[in-house]
C-alpha cells in the first residue's frame, strides 16, 4: 500500500525541501495562510463582480436565481422553503434535498434581494481555494501554491457556476476542499467529518461521500482498524443518505409525490450511454476541460477517482444538459481535481521527480488555464457590454419600476429574478393566470427563447391575457406590463 498512499503534510519528509528547518516552517505556515485567504479574497471579488453585473444587466433568471431567492427567503421567515415560480405551495425540498440552504437565511435579516445569494455563492466558492493553497504552500512552496490557486479559481467549472445564477452546490465546494485537503494530509477522521454535511447539500452528493469513505478505508489499511471502520461507516452513511433522500424524503415533500429526476436514468438508457461514452464529443470535452488546468497530472492521484460518482449520474443520464460544462454541474468537481493536482505534485516531489519536471507541469498548467479564459464567462468582465446598460435594459427597468412593492406578478423568466426580492412572483407561461390571478403580468417578448416559451408563444400568451381581464399599462422595447382590471 505504500506506493498508493497519500502523503501526509509533513514538510520535513521532503528531502531538500526549503521548509525542512523548523524555524522556517513556522514562518512559512503563516505565509501559507496569508496566501490562501488572500487568494480567496481576490477570487470572491472577481466572482461577485461578475455575478452582480450580470444581474444588473438582466442576465439572471427566475429559473434558478428567483427560485432560490424565494426558498431562502421562506427559511428566513421561519417557513419551509417553497417557490411560487415552481408552482403553488411547491416545496423546494421536494425538488432537491438541500436543507443546508437554511444556513444562508440569516443573511436575509440584514440584506434583501437575490443579490445576497450571488455574493454568498461567490464567497463560498472562493473559500474553497483556502485549504488547497495552504496545503500546496506548506508542501511545495509559494510559487506552486499560486499556480494551484490560479488553476482552481480560473477553472471553467467555477466560472460557469458563477455565471449561471445561484445553486445549492456552492455550499459543497468549500466542504469538498477542506475534506480532500484533510484526506491528502492523512487526517482521515477530519476528512470524514468535512464530507458528512455534503448529504445536506444535494441528494446525489451522498455518493461522493461514500467514495470519500471508501478511500479513507483503503488508506487506513488493516493496521488502523478504528479509522478503517470509520471509512466503511462513511460509505454506508453516504449511500443511505442518497437512497433515503432520493426515494423517501423528496417524494414526501414533492407536490406530486415523486422525484422528478430519478427517472432520467434507466437501465437501458444507462447501458447505451455507457457504450457510447467515448464517442460522445461533449462528454469527452467535459473531462478534458476538467483536467487541463492540472496539466493532466491529477490523474496520478487516487483523489481524482472521486469525480466518478458525479460524472456517472451525469453521463449515464439521457439529459444532454448534464453532459457539458455550460452550467453549474462541474463546480463540485473542481475542488476534487484541484486536490488531486496538489497530491500528484507532492507525489512527484517525494519520488524525486525533479524540479525541472515540476516547473514544466506548473508552466503547462498556467498556459492552459490562461488559454481557457478566452472561452470562460470570466472573459465577460472585459466586455463593455457588462458595464454599460443597453437601451433594452434601461427600457425594461423603467417598466419594472411601475410594479409596486408587495404586488403579485406573473413574470417571464428573464425578468422574474428582478422582482422576487420585493414582490410575489410566479412564472408567466407555467402557472395559468386563471389559477392565482396576479395583479400584474410583465414579459420580455424580445428574447427569441426563454424557458418555457419562445418569443412568439410568449407574445400570444400576452395577447390572450389582454382578453382575460388584463389591460396594457406600459410597453417599451418588447417589454410589456399588464395590470388586472
Amino acid at each position: 500500500m505504500a506506493h498508493h498512499t497519500l502523503l501526509a503534510d509533513r514538510p520535513e519528509h521532503h528531502t531538500g525541501h526549503p521548509l525542512a528547518h523548523r524555524g522556517r516552517v513556522v514562518h512559512s505556515f503563516g505565509g501559507a495562510h496569508r496566501l490562501g485567504w488572500g487568494s480567496a479574497l481576490v477570487l470572491a471579488a472577481i466572482f461577485a463582480t461578475l455575478a452582480l453585473q450580470r444581474h444588473a444587466q438582466l442576465l439572471t433568471t427566475g429559473y434558478d436565481l428567483g427560485i432560490f431567492d424565494q426558498g431562502v427567503r421562506a427559511y428566513s421567515e421561519g417557513k419551509l422553503p417553497s417557490s411560487l415560480l415552481k408552482g403553488i405551495d411547491y416545496s423546494l425540498l421536494g425538488d432537491h434535498f438541500s436543507p443546508i440552504l437554511a444556513t444562508l437565511a440569516p443573511l436575509y435579516l440584514v440584506f434583501n434581494g437575490p443579490q445576497v445569494l450571488l455574493v454568498a455563492q461567490a464567497v463560498l466558492i472562493a473559500v474553497g481555494v483556502v485549504p488547497l493553497t495552504i496545503w500546496a504552500a506548506r508542501s511545495l512552496g509559494p510559487k506552486t501554491a499560486i499556480v494551484v490557486a490560479i488553476s482552481y479559481g480560473l477553472a471553467g467549472g467555477l466560472a460557469h457556476a458563477v455565471a449561471f445564477d445561484f445553486h445549492e452546490i456552492a455550499c459543497a465546494v468549500p466542504l469538498l476542499s477542506f475534506s480532500l485537503t484533510a484526506l491528502g494530509n492523512r487526517r482521515l477522521r477530519a476528512a470524514a467529518l468535512w464530507a458528512a454535511p455534503l448529504v445536506l447539500v444535494k441528494e446525489d452528493l451522498g455518493l461522493t461521500v461514500a467514495a470519500i469513505g471508501a478511500l479513507i478505508a483503503v488508506l487506513a489499511g488493516r493496521s488502523n482498524r478504528p479509522v478503517r471502520r470509520l471509512g466503511i461507516a462513511t460509505v454506508m452513511f453516504g449511500l443511505a443518505a442518497t437512497v433515503i433522500e432520493s426515494y423517501a424524503l423528496i417524494p414526501l415533500f414533492n407536490p406530486g409525490g415523486q422525484n422528478s429526476y430519478t427517472g432520467q436514468i434507466g437501465l437501458d438508457g444507462a447501458m447505451y450511454q455507457l457504450m457510447t461514452l467515448m464517442f460522445n464529443n461533449l462528454k469527452v470535452e467535459t473531462v478534458i476541460l476538467l483536467l487541463l488546468p492540472t496539466a493532466f497530472i491529477a490523474l496520478r492521484s487516487p483523489i481524482v477517482l472521486l469525480v466518478i460518482p458525479t460524472l456517472a449520474w451525469r453521463f449515464l443520464s439521457d439529459n444532454p444538459g448534464y453532459w457539458g460544462n455550460a452550467f453549474h454541474y462541474d463546480a463540485v468537481l473542481v475542488p476534487i481535481v484541484s486536490a488531486a493536482f496538489v497530491d500528484a505534485l507532492v507525489r512527484l516531489r517525494r519520488r524525486g521527480g525533479g524540479s525541472a519536471r515540476h516547473r514544466l507541469v506548473l508552466l503547462v498548467s498556467l498556459v492552459t488555464t490562461t488559454a481557457l479564459l478566452t472561452a470562460s464567462p470570466l472573459a465577460q468582465l472585459f466586455s463593455p457590454a457588462l458595464w454599460q446598460p443597453s437601451e433594452h435594459v434601461t427600457a425594461a427597468r423603467s417598466v419594472l419600476a411601475k410594479i409596486p412593492d408587495g404586488a403579485s406578478v406573473a413574470a417571464s423568466n428573464s425578468l422574474a429574478a428582478q422582482l422576487t426580492g420585493r414582490a410575489e412572483v410566479s412564472l408567466f407561461g407555467i402557472l395559468p393566470i386563471e389559477t392565482n390571478r396576479p395583479e400584474f403580468i410583465v414579459a420580455d417578448t424580445s428574447i427569441p427563447h426563454q424557458f418555457p416559451l419562445d418569443a412568439g408563444a410568449l407574445a400570444r400568451l400576452v395577447d390572450s391575457a389582454e382578453g382575460s381581464g388584463y389591460r396594457m399599462v406600459d410597453a417599451a422595447d418588447g417589454v410589456v406590463l399588464l395590470a388586472r382590471q
